[in-house]
């Protein structure tokens, strides 16, 4: 008795990308199957259940494979062992570093150890995402982070370079490694309305205004670490608050710019000293860690709170900002002019994402 056997032979690595989804969000082979089945996959095909469990075990052993060189990207494009298109080696790539919003945000600012990977369970828990797919998504934030921590350099392009990820992605990664770096607490009740988008815009204003790299190109750990120097000169500008000649000048020019044009003016005029008391207090606590680890929450206390609880929209916030930032070029007295615009310029574009009306 003979057999006939139709072969095909071919050295191009196959990457079914529906089947690579579900490797990376962390369903075992025999829940990848269940879902194929359900997709009507043995319909459209005509294919056995058999032929699919085998498929779907035979994609897994080469992402398997293949996680080894997506944990240093360049690797994969060097190799020689498979064989896979420029376009699809990219696509590996970018989707493997993909991570779900609701995982970012509860690992968001804390310290990338573990410590915080312990409390994995209870995120997956929460969040409904594969603990596995937590995990995944944990070790490439370290694993980000500890490949740039000690370049010189831009953060994103340093990213960039060594993980291959698109300019958006890399971005992404920089505010992660930004936050973790400093610290920031964004997990506070008060903070929850905020979204990973809200904070990583933040972080790039703090990135190319406030941190070492934004005055020296040159410097280690350029774009990681917030300028202290800067954050000591920052007690200058308290001033502002406390010679209550430049307060109350400050707030005449601000009212006179503003009257007739902000909707909120009358709140505005009875709330001004204590806004811009809490901003420039604010600014004058960034000597400490801890404060500067509440920067947003004090933000939010600060400024964003008590605007929203006199209705302010989004525009006036805006018209506010805009007047009150510019004004200060016009206080005679106040000699620290270059100093309020490196501190408002980023606050403003902030405190703007932070406010939502």
């Amino acid at each position: 008795m003979t057999s006939e056997l139709d072969i095909f032979v071919g050295n191009t690595t196959l990457i079914d990308e529906d089947v690579y989804r579900l490797w990376l969000d962390g369903y075992s082979v025999s829940d990848a199957v269940a879902l194929r089945v359900r997709s009507g996959i043995l319909e459209q095909t005509g294919a056995t259940a058999a032929v699919l469990q085998s498929d779907t075990m035979d994609h897994y052993r080469t992402f398997h494979m293949l996680e080894r060189l997506l944990h240093a990207p360049p690797k994969l494009l060097h190799q020689l062992i498979f064989q896979i298109p420029p376009s699809r080696q990219a696509l590996l790539i970018e989707r493997y570093y993909a991570f779900d919003e609701a995982f970012v945000r509860e690992v968001l600012g804390k310290k990338l150890s573990k410590g915080t990977k312990k409390d994995l369970d209870d995120i997956s828990t929460k969040t409904g995402i594969t603990l596995k797919s937590c995990r995944r998504q944990f070790d490439n934030f370290k694993r980000v982070f500890k490949v740039v921590e000690e370049m010189r350099g831009s953060l994103v392009d340093n990213i960039q370079q060594h993980f291959l990820l698109s300019d958006r992605l890399a971005r992404d990664y920089a505010a992660i490694v930004f936050f973790a770096n400093n610290r920031f607490e964004t997990g506070k009740k008060k903070l929850q309305y905020l979204s990973f988008g809200d904070f990583a815009f933040c972080a790039e204003l703090m990135i190319q205004n406030w941190t070492l790299g934004a005055v020296d190109s040159q410097v280690d750990d350029m774009d990681m670490d917030l300028d202290k120097e800067f954050l000591q000169d920052l007690k200058e500008l308290k001033v502002l608050v406390a010679d209550k000649d430049l307060l109350d000048l400050h707030k005449s020019l601000v009212c006179t710019a503003l009257r007739g044009k902000l909707g909120v003016f009358s709140e505005m005029e009875a709330n001004f000293k204590n806004l811009s008391r809490g901003l420039v207090n604010v600014a004058a606590k960034l000597t400490h860690n801890k404060d500067v680890r509440d920067l947003f929450v004090d933000l939010v206390e600060k400024f964003v709170e008590p605007c929203r609880s006199d209705h302010w929209p989004l525009s006036d916030v805006r018209l506010f900002l805009n007047q009150y930032s510019a004004s200060v070029h016009s206080l005679d007295g106040f000699r620290h002019q270059a100093l309020w615009d490196r501190y408002m310029g980023t606050l403003h574009g902030c405190l703007l994402r932070l406010y939502h009306d």
